[in-house]
């Protein structure tokens, strides 16, 4: 229930700003559920502004807009009854009752016979109860969705009913509650603190409740009945405070991104998740341009992670082949290690040869170098010197092997390392384009089958790097995927440059340009937090970042994209984040 009552309140203080007294100018339904209204504002220059109003069961919203949306060529019965008694309109009243999640528009018409009346258009924000109502004094004369008795046995919206907004559960109005009331309710909930807020007062969503407790400074999971009084007290005030910014109309609109994808949203400050790692709070200066850009980035994220879904399959399907071959080569490593077990035997066998039976099944000699007994199994069939022999090969067969063991955990772990950084620079895709390096690497590197349509090089498909500038004015760049990361770092950046990364850990390389300049401190710090802000590390308290002038880096010859090496460098323990 992020688009609660606080929320709806903003709203509503904002399309007053612009939308009292100006005229209805035009009315589309583009959807089955959802309404466009083109409204001709009273400013100085006599504006249009558009107003979005869904009924969307799993979506409700309402908002101002700058983008237009298609109507059917035929407009619906709903659409052409409020053509009828909306066009032209004066909107004299937008309000909320309480904190309720309602919003009504009272518009000002002339009827058939010329006379002034009061038409009201009521948008409902209730989930799957979402409706958008017409009423005439109360009647309802029609509704996006008509609720029947056989649908609700709490309310019928059918024309010519009386309307109303369904009680279905009592709830009191925060803006009312004194200190005496909310005592006595909270008090009487068994519930974790957060919720018994939410599900006692209208219009909060289990977010704000959070922020209260938060803002308290209280556990928002302690049980409610539990409380002390100066609990009581504190977290009344916490309350009261936001309740009073309501009231004031005094909103600051805030988004919060969490490893950059959009988390949350909220009329008034989220400070919980203002020091919270790996999010991102942005302030917008009205509720419309918030809730399209969160449902914008929010659809975008969804949309990518579809597209990708095959990408990230393809990856995860190798990651696990090659961890399961690599576990299987370190048993085998493991197993090599009673290799000099029997170098030992071979050469205590051949050492004391001449003191050993020729029948013994085994035989306990001094171990020379350590002065400790070793007994040996012995194979009665053969000399000593041949049971020397013997374990002489077993030693030389597992030496061999380790050997070649070691070289395939050698290789398969960089392909592991290589297969996470693929999965890293997924992480980072933000747009289809993003997509299209990152597939061509897999097609290069052998997993993905090669196609005519595969004819791009990385050179062709090759995107712009994030680019951020640090509190002292030099200039940061972040690979988005494996081939940015070396155009950039092999490139484009020059020797005196810093190069960044997570220790131990797939990431993005990031390139501080000096610029001829000397470095402070703050800039160091401001890199390495983005270096370990696009690693994997992202959501860790601290990470561990790497950092060396770029004329240090060596890519060796024939190495898979986005790897390089270095042998001398700096490192530091700091916390991811985006420069301020």
């Amino acid at each position: 229930m992020a688009f609660d009552g606080i929320t709806i309140a903003c709203i509503v203080k904002e399309l007053n700003d612009i939308l009292l007294n100006g005229r209805v100018n035009k009315i589309a339904q583009p959807e089955s559920d959802a309404l466009l209204l083109t409204i001709k504002t009273q400013d100085k220059e006599n504006k249009q502004a558009r107003l979005l109003l869904s009924a969307d069961a799993s979506l409700p919203l309402v908002y101002l807009t700058d983008d237009n949306k298609p109507a059917p060529l035929t407009a619906p019965a709903f659409c052409m009854l409020l053509r009828k008694h909306l066009l032209n309109g004066r909107i004299v009243r937008i309000t909320q009752p309480s904190l309720e999640r309602v919003i009504r528009f009272d518009v000002e018409h002339l009827d058939e016979m010329g006379d002034i009346g009061i038409k009201t258009l009521v948008i409902e924000l209730m989930g799957k109860h979402s409706n958008i109502i017409l009423l005439d004094d109360d009647k309802i004369l029609d509704s996006i969705k008509r609720v029947p008795s056989s649908v609700s046995s709490v309310r019928e919206v059918l024309p010519g009913r009386d309307y109303f907004i369904p009680q279905t559960t009592e709830k009191l109005d925060p803006l009312t509650t004194d200190k005496t009331s909310f005592f006595m309710n909270i008090r009487a909930k068994a519930q974790p603190l957060f919720k018994a807020l939410y599900t006692t007062f209208t219009g909060i969503s289990p977010v704000i409740a959070q922020e209260v407790c938060f803002r308290a400074g209280i556990d928002a999971d302690l049980p409610a009945a539990s409380m002390s009084d100066a609990q009581a007290t504190t977290i009344f005030e916490a309350f009261d405070g936001m309740m009073t910014q309501v009231r004031e109309g005094a909103f600051s609109p805030e988004l919060i991104t969490v490893d950059n994808v959009p988390k949350e949203y909220a009329a008034l400050p989220l400070t919980l998740y203002h020091k919270t790692q790996g999010s991102d709070v942005r302030s917008f200066a009205d509720m419309s341009k918030l809730l399209h850009t969160f449902y914008a980035e929010k659809e975008a994220v969804t949309r990518i992670r579809q597209k990708s879904l095959d990408l990230r399959r393809i990856i995860q399907t190798a990651l696990e082949r090659n961890v399961k071959k690599l576990d299987l080569q370190l048993n085998r490593l493991k197993d090599t290690e009673k290799k000099e077990k029997y170098r030992l035997y071979g050469e205590l066998l051949t050492a004391y040869a001449y003191m050993i039976p020729a029948d013994a099944e085994k035989i306990t000699l001094e171990d020379y170098n350590t002065g400790k007994e070793v007994t040996i199994p012995l194979d009665n069939s053969l000399t000593p010197s041949q049971n020397a022999t013997k374990y002489y090969e077993r030693y030389n067969k597992l030496k061999r092997t380790a050997q070649n063991l070691e070289t395939l955990t050698k290789e398969v772990r960089a392909e592991i390392d290589h297969l996470e950084s693929v999965a890293a620079a997924l992480d980072l895709a933000r747009k289809e384009e993003d997509l299209a390096p990152i597939r061509l690497e897999l097609v290069e590197t052998g997993y993905i089958k090669k196609h005519a349509k595969d004819k791009a090089s990385a050179k062709e498909l090759k995107t712009q790097p994030y680019h951020y500038v640090s509190s002292d004015g030099f200039d940061l760049y972040v690979g988005r995927n494996n081939f940015q990361n070396d155009q950039l770092t092999m490139k484009e950046a020059a020797g005196e440059d810093w190069w960044f990364h997570a220790k131990n850990l797939p990431g993005s390389h990031v390139i501080l340009k000096t610029a001829g300049r000397e470095v402070p401190d703050r800039a160091f710090e401001e890199a390495a937090a983005l270096a370990a802000y696009y690693s994997k590390g992202a959501s860790q308290d601290k990470v561990e970042v790497d950092y060396v002038q770029r004329k240090e880096i060596k890519k060796p010859s024939g190495a898979k994209p986005g790897f390089v090496v270095y042998y001398t460098n700096y490192s530091m323990v700091i916390s991811p984040g985006l420069p301020k």
